[in-house]
């Protein structure tokens, strides 16, 4: 059974950091193309960063440029959030969600295959 389960949300103060993991059951993180998304309260859910087949990147929002990474540790079929400088607006549930394509694309989120349910993330002083 393909699965994914985010972990490692919380609440953290501005400024401070915290790293998501996504881990994989049930296939090959490096077979797939593996993103972050995340869902504000009450706005629309956005592609945020993904990491495709060969360990390429892709950033989709300026606004976490220079704060966040995303990587993937093969060994442990897990893929990595790492956030940084965490800032009020940062706050969402974050979501992995892999895609069979192995690219990351443009519209990122309607060639996902699989979704993991979600790990929240409060960004509050």
């Amino acid at each position: 059974q393909l699965q994914l389960v985010e972990s490692g949300g919380g609440l953290v103060r501005p400024g401070g950091s915290l790293r998501l993991s996504c881990a994989a059951s049930g296939f090959t993180t490096d077979d797939y193309a593996v993103g972050w998304f995340r869902q504000a309260p009450g706005k629309e859910r956005e592609r945020v960063l993904c990491i495709n087949s060969s360990g390429g990147t892709s950033n989709y929002v300026d606004s976490v440029k220079g704060r966040f990474t995303i990587s993937r540790d093969n060994a442990k079929n897990t893929v990595y959030l790492q956030m940084n400088s965490l800032k009020h607006e940062d706050t969402a549930v974050y979501y992995c969600a892999a895609s069979r394509s192995r690219l990351c694309v443009f519209a990122l989120e309607s060639i996902m295959d699989y979704w993991g349910k979600g790990t929240l993330v409060t960004v509050s002083s």
